[in-house]
């Protein structure tokens, strides 16, 4: 049997969705009635308070490119089973790898395997992703968000080197896929949190709270809420821009 077309239900796919930032967006798409597939190395925890993510998360190894696309094969399959278009992509899944007791790792130290495992999964697997997925994108006039970083844009005291130029090159390439995708009516913005209260801190971070201007961390559902807007029509002219989700650190 096939299905017909949920128009009323939308969905989103959503990388790194199992702590910080990535599990308050499943809770605000969820809340709004959209279904979410997650996508994560980790296999759905059973004990996990989400009804709906057994059936709705695949397990993917963004490091690894054959991984990547057969996550992107299950998830047309997933869709096409689902009778369900893609209405957006949000790519926030990423790794940013520490020295000896979570010291910063500089371009010197950095060995040349972890940068390009850094900028598999916070580069590649984004376009990979997005490329993968165009035609059930532009069948929804679907939106892509990539979770760029402040750390993109200035030296930063904790993310190392490789993290902060792939945050960089994501940003950039925010750019050139807002150009190309447009035609085919699918946006494609970033945002770019500064420091956010998880429980992925670098240890010191609090340090930092004077040098931003609204003296206080963001909240991850002040992250999900910003993203939940580009994903929506009320940001429906809005493509090609980063939005600094910091408390005013970047300036």
């Amino acid at each position: 049997m096939t299905l017909i077309p949920n128009e009323e239900c939308k969905t989103l796919v959503l990388t790194g969705a199992s702590r910080g930032i990535g599990h308050a967006t499943v809770k605000r798409f969820s809340s709004a009635g959209w279904r979410v597939i997650s996508c994560s190395r980790q296999p759905f925890l059973e004990d996990c308070p989400w009804e709906a993510g057994p059936e709705n998360h695949i397990q993917v190894d963004l490091a690894d490119t054959d991984s990547t696309l057969r996550a992107v094969a299950r998830i047309k399959d997933r869709l096409k089973a689902q009778g369900s278009r893609l209405n957006a992509l949000v790519n926030n899944a990423a790794v940013s790898p520490k020295g000896q007791g979570g010291s910063r790792l500089s371009s010197l130290d950095m060995p040349m395997e972890d940068w390009q495992h850094v900028f598999q999964v916070n580069f590649f697997a984004p376009i990979m992703l997005a490329r993968g997925l165009i035609d059930e994108l532009e069948a929804a006039s679907g939106a892509v968000v990539n979770v760029s970083s402040v750390a993109g844009g200035r030296v930063h005291p904790f993310a190392g080197s490789a993290y902060a130029t792939s945050k960089a090159a994501l940003a950039s390439l925010t750019r050139e896929t807002a150009a190309d995708f447009a035609p085919r009516g699918i946006r494609v913005n970033a945002i770019s949190p500064g420091e956010i209260d998880t429980d992925i801190l670098s240890p010191g971070t609090e340090a930092l709270v004077p040098d931003i201007p609204m003296r206080r961390l963001g909240l991850p559902e002040e992250v999900a809420k910003a993203i939940y807007f580009l994903c929506t029509d009320p940001s429906s002219y809005i493509n090609g821009a980063e939005l600094h989700i910091n408390g005013g650190q970047h300036v």
